[in-house]
């Protein structure tokens, strides 16, 4: 497992989806359980961890889909996923397909599977 700054990756989500800390401690007390902006700030400075039920919600409004590879407990790559050792253009492959739609219908005709 490579080392990952929990409190680092809280904040580089946030200021991705350009939320302020006030906002983020808004939704949370809205949908979860009431959070001061405090709390956050902590959250993001490594002194506390939020509860479990903060955290998923905040990898939801964070768009964060791979949990434990967005904070290091798991390798997000193709390769990993598959189980095999794929070359760069195997991969390369493989997240066009996946991300493409139109591409999905040229491989399928390509391979008489439909």
């Amino acid at each position: 497992m490579r080392e990952i700054n929990f409190s680092k990756v809280l904040r580089d989500y946030r200021k991705k989806k350009q939320l302020t800390v006030a906002e983020v401690a808004a939704l949370l007390s809205k949908n979860i359980k009431t959070v001061s902006s405090k709390s956050v700030y902590s959250w993001e400075n490594g002194t506390t961890k939020p509860s479990a039920d903060a955290l998923m919600y905040l990898c939801e409004l964070y768009e964060i889909n791979d949990v434990l590879g967005a904070f290091g407990f798991a390798n997000n790559s193709i390769e990993y996923k598959l189980g095999r050792n794929l070359t760069k253009e195997e991969a390369a492959l493989i997240e066009a397909y996946r991300n493409k739609p139109e591409f999905k219908q040229a491989v399928r005709k390509l391979y008489d599977l439909e």
